[in-house]
């Protein structure tokens, strides 16, 4: 019998920590009848049926993670049905009387779902056969714990996530964006388990069939950047080339950005300047726009296809880009490049700088390395440490919010494809960096820089 492709594949492309102390301590248990998962399952069976009539090219099979995934023959659809079907093939099989699947024991183990406040969450995107879900995460340092809380079956392969605390008319909560293969945002409650529907949704498919015109990216979205400072704003990129500015409020794009020549696929916000956008794409160029008058902005090439893109937490004109062809650039956004340096024989999957820790910067490649070094503005970084963590291709590294040498890293390995780790368990890197003094971001700042910024 021939094996399918997809049984092997088994990943993780995009990871995101969540501060501590963000999360509901006791998340809401969201209860579904027997009858009301069986109308769903027989919905979704239904959305298969269309799908696969309307769109008999659309195919995931045999598709491999080492190009990007695959993004360059990622295949537009008409419609969302289509991308909503993409990661729940597995309900297909479930057979017509869907209640006989289901039980409604209670679950008594209640002190299993509480969440501390000395934990962090850290939100995983995880690709196994076709299915595609969003895993959250539970980590304690101080127990040294590490176990999946719940999880969301998404309909799409997941590209990149970002944390936000905003819905529409809403409190502030506890919320996830998905950027996928669909052209469509998924937005997710984390405070909520056993959702099988995200909380709200940017965009809309064109559709023939109904006479509706696409609203938002026509494309898959490979970045997603929530502006902390106006909290209703929400950037992404996309395979279509495009930056989208979307309102949250409306959820409707109040601004498309057509800069770029190529796929988009890196954002951030400036942490001070609201109105300051870093993004980076495949044409091999990092652009810094003022997203109140977008049309102008500054632009530097690089080395290769921008990968990865961040501003230096405490150096408010600076920015690194990691490259396709496996370089460092540094970046004085008032005298340009700063300094270059090849750090990987691969493209650049993982970088980030330490918003804590002077100095600390980290890389990481499909070449399997981790390696962190410590950088000025001056000079090149110099290479503390390297480390193989078996765990395949990497394809996303980050840095603890609370914790200043914590890291979490995503792979392919399918016996080992996610790792929290903490860089002081390397004695280079803790005598190194153990007698620098930490910086503690005041939570008011982002208050002051906006009252500074709107006069």
């Amino acid at each position: 019998m021939e094996e399918n492709p997809q049984s092997n594949i088994n990943f993780i492309p995009c990871i995101r920590w969540v501060k501590r102390g963000v999360a509901n301590p006791n998340p809401t248990k969201v209860q579904l009848s027997k009858s009301e998962v069986a109308q769903i399952i027989k919905d979704a069976k239904g959305k298969l049926q269309i799908a696969s009539t309307e769109n008999e090219d659309v195919s995931m099979e045999g598709q491999s993670t080492t190009d990007e995934f695959n993004l360059d023959q990622y295949d537009e659809e008409d419609g969302d049905d289509t991308a909503h079907a993409l990661g729940i093939g597995s309900l297909a099989e479930l057979p017509n009387e869907a209640e006989d699947n289901f039980s409604e024991s209670d679950d008594s183990e209640k002190e299993d779902d509480l969440i501390k406040p000395t934990d962090n969450l850290i939100l995983v995107g995880h690709v196994e056969g076709d299915a595609s879900i969003l895993e959250v995460y539970v980590y304690n340092e101080d127990e040294g714990s590490l176990y999946v809380h719940h999880d969301f079956l998404l309909p799409s392969f997941p590209l990149c996530l970002e944390w936000l605390n905003f819905e529409p008319n809403m409190p502030k909560g506890n919320y996830c964006a998905v950027g996928s293969m669909s052209p469509i945002i998924e937005v997710w409650d984390i405070d909520l388990i056993n959702v099988m529907e995200p909380s709200f949704t940017l965009g809309k498919s064109a559709s023939r069939k109904k006479n509706r015109e696409s609203i938002g990216h026509t494309d898959a979205v490979l970045a997603l950047a929530w502006n902390k400072i106006f909290e209703h704003v929400m950037a992404s990129g996309s395979v279509d080339q495009s930056i989208l500015l979307w309102d949250i409020e409306t959820k409707t794009p109040n601004t498309t950005v057509k800069a770029f020549a190529d796929k988009v696929q890196c954002l951030e916000w400036h942490r001070l300047e609201a109105q300051t956008l870093l993004a980076g794409g495949c044409d091999s160029t990092a652009r810094i726009f003022d997203c109140r008058n977008p049309d102008t902005h500054q632009t530097w090439s690089l080395d290769g296809e921008a990968e990865r893109l961040v501003w230096c937490p405490l150096e408010p004109f600076v920015f690194v880009a990691g490259t396709s062809k496996g370089t460092i650039q540094c970046f004085d956004c008032r005298k340009g490049q700063l300094w270059s340096v090849e750090a990987h024989s691969k493209e650049v999957t993982g970088l980030t700088i330490s918003s804590q820790c002077p100095g600390l910067l980290l890389t990481a490649s499909p070449d399997e390395m981790v390696k962190t070094w410590d950088f000025t503005l001056d000079s090149p970084p110099k290479l503390v440490n390297e480390r193989e963590f078996k765990m395949g291709n990497i394809h996303c590294l980050e840095l603890c919010p609370d914790s200043p040498f914590v890291i979490t890293l995503g792979g392919d390995k399918k016996s080992n494809n996610f790792t929290v780790y903490d860089l002081q368990n390397d004695d280079v890197v803790k005598h190194t960096f153990e007698s620098r003094e930490l910086v503690q971001l005041v939570s008011g700042a982002n208050e002051e820089s906006t009252s500074n910024i709107n006069g």
